[in-house]
């Protein structure tokens, strides 16, 4: 049961990367350090003060980076395949009670994928929030996703199967609006005559 409870843990913080790299990293460094948890072999840097140190300066940087308009977008585009990473990194460095390859397996799949779809919604969300307002509205966009770093990370901490089903609810979301975009419509087949069939 504790291999359960230890992948519903990583895929709630690999899901947080996806709003925000550095929170949950930061989260985790801060449970570790108040004995909540403990990290899998070759982890346990992640709890150590220096990490601590490192991961809220970094967080504190990140989280006013995305304030500053246009910045965002660029961030956006380098924070996917760093959500990914971190998401796996998260995961494995939780998930215990299993061989290494299991553990890199599901570190991969279930944390860098988690991290990766929810990730992809936001750069969605942002897009269409510069496409809409020009960037105007970005900031809350920015805050929206704070406070789901923040939330999420502090959820798959405390309760993390309910963070788990969060999660699974929300990717499930994104992957119903990513399948179902309209595409653009065409203007020049909208405006060009229906073709007359010649006999």
């Amino acid at each position: 049961m504790e291999w359960l409870l230890s992948i519903c843990l990583g895929v709630g913080l690999s899901a947080a990367c996806g709003f925000r790299i550095f929170v949950p990293m930061l989260g985790l460094s801060i449970a570790a350090q108040a004995g909540h948890l403990q990290f899998a072999h070759g982890f346990e840097w992640i709890g150590s003060p220096a990490a601590l140190v490192c991961f809220g300066v970094a967080t504190v940087i990140e989280i006013i980076a995305f304030y500053v308009p246009w910045l965002d977008n660029v961030l956006d585009t380098m924070a996917t395949p760093a959500a990914v990473v971190a998401g796996t990194i998260l995961t494995a460095s939780v998930v215990t009670d299993m061989s290494p390859l299991m553990q890199w397996s599901v570190a991969l799949i279930a944390g860098g994928g988690a991290a990766g779809v929810v990730q992809t919604g936001t750069v969605l969300l942002r897009g269409a929030s510069t496409a809409t307002t020009g960037g105007t509205a970005n900031f809350m966009v920015s805050t929206v996703e704070a406070v789901g770093a923040t939330g999420t990370t502090i959820l798959a901490i405390v309760l993390p199967v309910l963070a788990a089903l969060g999660v699974l609810a929300l990717i499930s979301y994104v992957l119903y609006r990513l399948v179902n975009r309209r595409p653009a419509s065409d203007p020049v087949a909208e405006k060009s005559p229906p073709k007359q069939l010649l006999l």
